[in-house]
This record gives structure tokens, C-alpha cells and sequence, in this order.
């Protein structure tokens, strides 16, 4: 696994946290944002394995869809939650009055941190197979 990638996997372990801490203080609108920036990391990770880099959240999770979740590698569900946890933060972050409960906050928590389990499998084993002796 790439230096980069553990950086951005280990940066959406520090945001799932950082949303636990602001959901905790009563801060669920904002906790969004950092519930979408763990998924956001994870699948830039994903992506950076691969020699793919955006800058654009459009476009990050576009990549992702396509190459991820349309190809069955991972659970088309990440990409869903990526999407959604993205109209939350919009939400959260622009909207002058926001509907973001703690609930949603909950639901989106256990889904990045099943996002990020099922990417850490997928990139260990990667790695495992790498480093396997060919027949």
C-alpha cells in the first residue's frame, strides 16, 4: 500500500472521530461534513492505489462509482453513502436552516466505518497478493 493512502485512510479515521466529537457537542450539522470527508478520504485512497487523483468532489465520486462500485470490486452501497453523506454536508454547510439530526449523523458514522473496514480489507489483501510467489 502506497505511503499516500495510508495517510488519507489514517486522515478518515481522524474525521470519523472529529464527527463523533462534534455530534457528541451537540453539533450534528457539522459533524455531517466531517462524516462525508471520511468517505471522501477513503475513496480517494480507493482511487490513489490506483494511479487516480481529483480534486473536485464531483469528481472523486464519479471515480469512484465507476471504478468501485459499477464493477462490483466493493458494494455498490459505499458509493450510495458517498453520495448521500455529500447532500448532507451541502446541507449542513450551506443551508441556513438545517435538518441534520443526530440520527443522521449515527446512520452516518456506522457507514463510514464499514466504508473504511471493507476499503482497508480490499487494499490488504491487494497488498497480500502482491507479495504472493507466482506458480
Amino acid at each position: 500500500m502506497k505511503d499516500t493512502t495510508r495517510l488519507l485512510l489514517d486522515k478518515a479515521e481522524r474525521a470519523v472521530h472529529a464527527a463523533e466529537v462534534l455530534r457528541d457537542g451537540g453539533e450534528s450539522e457539522f459533524a455531517a461534513g466531517r462524516v462525508y470527508y471520511a468517505m471522501r478520504y477513503v475513496a480517494e485512497a480507493l482511487l490513489f492505489e490506483r494511479g487516480l487523483v481529483f480534486r473536485k468532489h464531483t469528481a472523486v465520486q464519479a471515480a469512484f462509482g465507476r471504478e468501485f462500485a459499477k464493477t462490483g470490486e466493493l458494494n455498490p452501497k459505499f458509493h450510495r453513502w458517498l453520495l448521500t453523506a455529500s447532500d448532507l454536508r451541502l446541507q449542513g454547510d450551506y443551508q441556513a436552516r438545517v435538518d441534520v439530526t443526530d440520527e443522521d449523523v449515527d446512520t452516518g458514522l456506522a457507514q463510514a466505518r464499514e466504508f473504511l473496514t471493507d476499503a482497508k480489507h480490499l487494499l490488504e489483501a491487494a497488498d497480500t497478493d502482491q507479495h504472493r510467489p507466482s506458480d
